[in-house]
């Protein structure tokens, strides 16, 4: 049995958030005490440099973030596409989101610039965040509380004083969210890839939720709302989650191949570099945004199929490739 853990050993932690107040409903850090079971190893290590010996080639440029494509034209509830996200419902026309366009979004030239677009201020700790993760046999069980482990998070709800209030007025408090999930260790394709929810997803390593990422609206999630600097937020029942890779994770891996969630078919989700540290684009990946290379995955290299994180939308995954669970 491999276990690994990313909450902290046996100590009592305390933690302040700056600019955070009892208020937020969530947002305040507090105190907790966790023992840390047998590890063979640790997310953040496995982020540190993984995938020695995978070499990368990517056919296309890499992506420039200064000009991205809005990923809301390339959303379809019919059939999955390379570039495209395979959504399951049209979305709501007047559904909660952003109510301003962002200066960092272009419609008319259907782009937008990551490099300049605002983010939520704030920095709350969670020390009681938990993420379990257990391989026994062929099963992988997940656990968690839905904080991010080791990361921090924007102040929420949305303060009037922030310069991200006057386009998106997120409402919605932090709090627990239980994650429970069983999936296979070595997942198998379904007859056809299945579309996407609103919701859920799949889990990254530190314990937060991954979404689809798009807004209900079914616009580019990642373009037109605002996230907070570890490009995370909260939704109306104040589970936090991520639309696409945050910053903070994906700018810490440094190797060649690092898994850092898994989507709710088994498959990983890996953030892959080439030898000049390019991610993929989407001309590198099938249409539910993954490939079958070797990866390294529970300390062992193996080729198997999975989603690499892209600049670009959808940014993880497209639709499922097997069976979500």
């Amino acid at each position: 049995m491999k276990y690994r853990t990313a909450v902290v050993v046996g100590v009592l932690l305390l933690a302040s958030a700056a600019g955070c107040s009892s208020s937020d409903g969530g947002s305040t850090a507090k105190s907790s005490a966790t023992t840390k079971e047998t590890t063979t190893t640790s997310a953040s290590s496995e982020r540190a440099g993984a995938g020695t010996g995978i070499v990368n080639q990517w056919t296309g440029s890499p992506a420039d973030r200064t000009r991205l494509p809005i990923g809301t034209a390339h959303v379809s509830t019919t059939t999955p596409a390379v570039g495209n996200l395979f959504a399951c419902d049209a979305g709501q026309a007047n559904g909660p989101g952003a109510f301003a366009v962002g200066p960092w979004i272009d419609e008319a030239a259907g782009t937008w610039d990551a490099t300049q677009k605002v983010a939520v201020a704030g920095q709350v700790s969670w020390p009681m965040a938990q993420y379990h993760e257990s391989v026994t046999g062929a099963t992988r069980t997940i656990t968690g509380n839905g904080l991010p482990v080791g990361n921090v998070t924007g102040t929420f709800p949305i303060a009037a004083t922030d310069p991200a209030y006057s386009y998106d007025r997120n409402p919605n408090s932090i709090g627990e969210s239980a994650v429970s999930k069983t999936l296979p260790v070595t997942p198998t394709a379904a007859s056809a890839p299945s579309c996407l929810p609103k919701g859920a997803i799949g889990v990254l390593e530190n314990g937060v939720v991954l979404y689809a990422p798009i807004d209900e609206r079914n616009r580019d999630a990642v373009a037109y709302e605002t996230q907070d600097q570890c490009d995370g937020h909260p939704q109306q029942s104040s589970t936090y989650h991520y639309h696409d890779i945050p910053s903070c994770i994906r700018d810490a891996t440094t190797g060649t191949s690092t898994v850092v969630g898994f989507a709710y078919d088994g498959y990983p989700i890996v953030v892959e570099r080439d030898a000049a540290g390019h991610l993929p684009t989407n001309t590198d990946l099938d249409q539910c945004h993954g490939r079958t290379s070797p990866i390294t995955l529970d300390g062992t290299t193996t080729t198997m199929y999975h989603y690499s994180a892209t600049y670009e939308f959808p940014y993880t995954v497209g639709c499922f490739h097997g069976t979500a669970m």
